[in-house]
């Protein structure tokens, strides 16, 4: 069975930090896998007889001392999460299936709701390692990749700098400051410490009230731009077979070129979820396709500027309309080298565009070296742009993203959620769970 090594870096200062793999296992029919706690032998949980059943293994890798290095070796996963704990250990449990029940940010019942915690997504097959940081939950701990190839190659995400929530913290505390939109209630403490920030679509699993109708105002302009000037005609490129399509709004409908494809107005949780409403999985590729490329522009808050999109486009522009995911543009401002999946759509880019999405892959991985607690010894970020983003290029062959199958807390279902240049489906099959 063909392996892989994860180096595991321990940089936060303390001690007491474990990890944790999850996953698909892709040679062993598509299991359910976790990782043991020696770093080294797969876990394939059974079926339990009931919800919320003890995991049944020790699956808490730990990292050892300040500044060490813990080597684990993998196999093939699909969906996969590297999960990491500061101080306490996480808590999964067993649903019958078997599927896991992870750990929630959008439920203050969890039982790890007030640990420190973060994880990033991966996903290796016979084609490649793809790996990213997330920040389309919650932002935490800081979490840097290297890739290392066969051939000596590196690719490199630096994420957070080591104080990099407390800044996140204080930009969303700045911008309440303007707009008292409410980006200040994404911030969650324990004892007056900043324990997380969530993104805006967690903040309104939390508090169904926040931001309520915050992107009314800007779409009715978009609707109007695209509806009162003839010159005005959106113009999206869907980076697949379908090429450009192009939409004007007529009878309170953005219609497209391509028959049966239109769209009513998005809400705001339509825009901060990307899977509600108008930006719901259709199952149609070309719509789906569409829908990745609005969710972002709106995301962006670029659509009254740029009347071709994503191509046309350049990221200096982007987040610049007072209404817009400023969760998004500050998690990008604060990071290292400005990427990061701050949103669903955050990997939808410009034809050879910079990435936006903090993701590393290669065909030929030889080692992939995670660091917990920011691969920075200094709180500044890079000072341009174009030292900090490499070019965002399509994968090809029907390669997938991390597939996400584990069960969440919530007590709701997590949406699927298609993803733009990649074209790859995160169907997270969450199905409810008491907690």
């Amino acid at each position: 069975m063909a392996t892989l090594n994860f180096a595991l870096k321990n940089n936060t200062g303390s001690g007491t930090v474990w990890a944790y793999i999850t996953g698909q296992a892709l040679d062993n029919h598509n299991a359910l896998f976790l990782l043991r706690s020696d770093g080294k032998t797969a876990y394939y949980p059974t079926s339990p007889s009931s919800t919320m059943s003890d995991l049944g293994a020790d699956c808490a890798i730990p990292l050892g001392a300040p500044g060490s290095t813990k080597t684990i070796t993998i196999p093939h996963l699909a969906g996969a999460r590297l999960w990491f704990a500061q101080d306490k250990k996480l808590t999964f449990y067993l649903n019958p299936g078997p599927a896991l029940v992870e750990p929630s940010v959008s439920n203050p019942a969890d039982p790890n709701y007030n640990l420190t915690w973060a994880f990033c997504e991966f996903t290796w097959n016979d084609f490649q390692l793809y790996a990213n940081l997330s920040y389309v939950d919650f932002v935490s701990m800081p979490i840097a990749m290297t890739l290392t190839n066969k051939a000596g190659a590196t690719q490199t995400v630096k994420g957070l700098p080591a104080n990099g929530l407390d800044q996140v913290c204080n930009a969303l505390k700045a911008q309440n400051s303007k707009d008292n939109a409410g980006w200040d209630k994404l911030i969650i403490q324990k004892n007056g410490v900043n324990l997380r920030a969530v993104s805006p679509n967690t903040g309104r699993t939390l508090n169904s009230s926040l931001f309520n109708n915050y992107y009314e105002g800007y779409v009715n302009e978009v609707w109007s731009y695209y509806a009162n000037n003839t010159n005005n005609t959106l113009t999206v490129n869907t980076q697949a077979s379908a090429g450009d399509v192009t939409a004007k709004v007529s009878s309170d409908l953005l219609s497209f070129s391509v028959p049966g494809i239109s769209y009513t107005k998005p809400s705001t949780g339509d825009i901060f979820s990307n899977s509600s409403g108008s930006f719901a999985v259709s199952g149609n590729a070309t719509k789906d396709a569409i829908t990745a490329r609005l969710a972002a522009a709106f995301n962006r808050s670029t659509l009254l500027i740029n009347v071709n999109q994503p191509n046309g486009e350049s990221v200096s522009n982007y987040y610049k309309h007072p209404v817009t995911n400023h969760y998004s543009r500050i998690c990008h401002e604060v990071s290292l080298d400005t990427r990061g999946y701050a949103f669903p759509y955050d990997d939808v880019a410009p034809n050879n565009g910079p990435d936006q999405s903090g993701s590393v892959y290669d065909g030929n991985p030889q080692l992939l070296t995670v660091t917990i607690g920011s691969s920075s010894s200094t709180s500044a970020k890079m000072s341009t742009v174009e030292e900090a983003t490499p070019v965002q290029q399509p994968l090809e062959n029907g390669s997938q993203r991390p597939v996400e199958n584990g069960q969440s807390k919530d007590n709701e279902s997590k949406p699927s959620r298609f993803h733009g240049l990649r074209r790859f489906v995160d169907k997270l099959s969450r199905r409810k769970s008491n907690p």
